[in-house]
């Protein structure tokens, strides 16, 4: 069994956004070498998620504002945990978006459905933030 690991970064210059990340995936999956196996794929911040989606622009802002509505970004002061900080609605929509994604790698691709694609959702922004790719299989 071979093992692979990368890190990717991101810094998005907003509060939030999502970045389709499929391609640096499929680029990780290339370089290990690893034809059978699954890849996991997770954001390496509280703040931060990996989410299989696709990649229509209604969605994304259909997520926004439904995010949006289950944990608001303002009044700030409706938070405990805004003390010193401003980003408690972050560590909320990261909980309903997840933290990782684990996909089937076979015959060295990615098995992903049709219209499925792999994203980088940021949901307290501005700053270098990472995704760990890690590989295990033959």
């Amino acid at each position: 069994m071979k093992s692979f690991r990368r890190e990717l970064y991101f810094e998005i210059p907003a509060r939030r956004g999502f970045v389709n990340i499929t391609g640096q995936v499929k680029d990780c999956v290339k370089a290990s070498g690893i034809k059978e196996g699954i890849v996991l794929v997770n954001a390496m911040h509280i703040t931060a998620s990996v989410f299989i989606n696709d990649d229509e622009p209604g969605l994304h802002e259909d997520f926004e504002k439904w995010l949006e509505r289950l944990a608001p970004h303002e009044p700030v002061s409706q938070y405990r945990h805004n003390v010193g900080e401003d980003n408690a609605d972050a560590h909320l929509k990261r909980q309903i978006m997840g933290r990782e994604v684990v996909v089937a790698v076979t015959d060295g691709a990615l098995d992903l459905g049709t219209w499925e694609r792999v994203f980088y959702g940021e949901f307290d922004g501005r700053r270098r933030k990472r995704v760990l790719v890690k590989i295990i299989g033959d």
